[in-house]
């Protein structure tokens, strides 16, 4: 199982313990994010440890390399100087050192093979580290639109609520009752003396300026006649 697919896998099951549990979907948001970082750093400690093995077995193949051509050269002087036996033994040494080589190359591939996802994986954290940043703030303001949503819905349809509008609409009605008593009250009174005064003297008002506007309609009409 690759880091990533373990990685995956430590998430689902936090989140579906969180779920589980009802607890704030921000914290799931919190973990996610935290778990993609401390991952992350898992995975880049990784691919620096597979650098530096793939570092250090490229000098052991250099070196290996070197002595491979040292035996090389010592079977040619052995065969050069009549000396079988020793140009054997050289070609015996450097055939262990290939051996070697060879071991040691099929290890530096596995090595580069791993490297190359590990690469993998850690551009596709950052990519979903980075979304999830980037979706954090979203995520979170839904999460207390709704939950105020629904403290509003749940304060609507609590009994108390309607208890209180029942009280208001009774306590509308005997204010109603109370204006009531109170018109009844003026029907059939007898008028205010200052308030006929001030009836009296609207009225001869008006009948001051009705009978100006006649008369001016009066003139109005004489000149007219008379042109």
């Amino acid at each position: 199982m690759g880091i990533f697919s373990r990685f995956t896998d430590i998430v689902n099951s936090n989140i579906n313990a969180i779920l589980d549990k009802a607890e704030d979907p921000e914290k799931i948001v919190r973990l996610m994010i935290q778990e993609m970082e401390e991952t992350l750093v898992e995975v880049r400690s990784a691919a620096a440890r597979a650098i530096a093995d793939k570092k250090e077995i490229t000098r052991k193949l250099a070196t290996l390399e070197r002595e491979a051509n040292d035996w090389q050269s010592k079977a040619e002087l052995a065969v050069d100087k009549g000396r079988d036996d020793l140009a054997k033994a050289a070609l015996a040494e450097k055939a262990r050192v290939e051996a070697t080589m060879r071991s040691l190359e099929v290890e530096q591939k596995t090595i580069a093979e791993g490297l190359e996802k590990l690469n993998e994986d850690i551009g596709r954290l950052e990519e979903k580290l980075a979304d999830a940043k980037a979706r954090r703030n979203a995520i979170v303001a839904r999460h207390q639109t709704a939950a105020k949503r629904l403290e509003v819905r749940k304060r609507l349809h609590d009994y108390r609520i309607d208890d209180a509008f029942a009280r208001f609409e009774q306590f509308e009605r005997r204010m109603e009752g109370f204006e009531a008593q109170v018109e009844a009250y003026d029907l059939g009174g007898k008028k205010d003396l200052k308030k006929e005064f001030s009836e009296l003297e609207a009225e001869e008002k008006i009948e001051s300026e009705l009978k100006r506007l006649k008369a001016k309609r009066e003139a109005q009409r004489g000149s007219s006649d008379n042109v």
